[in-house]
């Protein structure tokens, strides 16, 4: 059963930094596609930021040079780290992943939300100026 769980959302200012963390359980991270959506209220989910089972990633314009999305295989861990706060940045994030993926990043920016199988419960991270 593969479980994800997000954590580190919280409150954060204008131009600081706040830290997602998703823990996986349940699969392998070998030729995984992970990924980080937001939802804000009254707006459709968003993709963030994608890393796919090669290691590469890729991420929407309006958070790239920002944030980063890195994963710890030991850990079985996702993390996004956001620098730069701003308060178009504030929304439910949430986890996803699909095993067995080799759909590569860019695409899974573009295309690649029905993919994703399994979600984590959100976070929510809001950014005050």
């Amino acid at each position: 059963q593969v479980q994800l769980v997000e954590s580190g959302g919280g409150s954060g200012q204008s131009g600081g930094s706040l830290r997602l963390f998703c823990a996986a359980s349940g699969f392998t991270y070998s030729y995984n596609c992970m990924g980080w959506f937001r939802q804000a209220p009254g707006k459709e989910r968003e993709g963030v930021a994608f890393i796919d089972s090669y290691g590469s990633t890729s991420y929407a314009d309006s958070v790239k040079g920002r944030f980063t999305i890195s994963q710890d295989n030991a850990k079985n861990t996702l993390t996004l780290k956001m620098n730069s706060l701003k308060s178009e940045d504030t929304a439910m994030y949430y986890c996803a992943a699909e095993p067995k993926c080799t759909a590569r990043s860019g695409w899974l920016l573009l295309h690649g939300a029905p993919l994703f199988g399994y979600w984590g419960q959100g976070t929510q991270v809001t950014v005050s100026s």
